[in-house]
């Protein structure tokens, strides 16, 4: 059974930081691509990052260049280092993970296989 298990939201300032962790079992992170979604209240889950089990990463131009997605295979462990945040950050943010090794979608990422259950950011002064 795949349990994807998030930690590391919190209410922060505009311009400060946050890393989020997600500790999967059941699931070997590095045999496939894994990532992080979000969802702002009244708008769709959009893909925020994903890491393939190549280290290749996806960004969408949102977030290029603030975030950045790590994996820790020792601990089975991926990260989301999250800086210069903005209050459109905003959301509560989901761990994902895919049957498939490589990060699937055009455009954008294409919905996860597994879900973890979201730990909420909030981005405000």
């Amino acid at each position: 059974q795949v349990q994807l298990v998030e930690s590391g939201g919190g209410l922060v300032q505009p311009g400060g930081s946050l890393r989020l962790s997600c500790a999967a079992s059941g699931f070997t992170l590095d045999d496939h691509a894994i990532g992080w979604f979000r969802q702002a209240p009244g708008k769709e889950r959009e893909g925020v990052s994903c890491i393939s089990r190549e280290g290749g990463t996806y960004y969408p131009d949102s977030v290029k260049g603030r975030f950045t997605i790590s994996r820790d295979n020792a601990v089975n462990t991926l990260y989301l280092q999250m800086n210069s945040l903005k209050p459109e950050d905003t959301g509560v943010y989901y761990c994902a993970a895919y049957n498939l090794y490589y990060c699937a979608g055009y455009g954008r990422l294409d919905p996860p296989d597994y879900w973890g259950q979201g730990t909420q950011v909030t981005v405000s002064s």
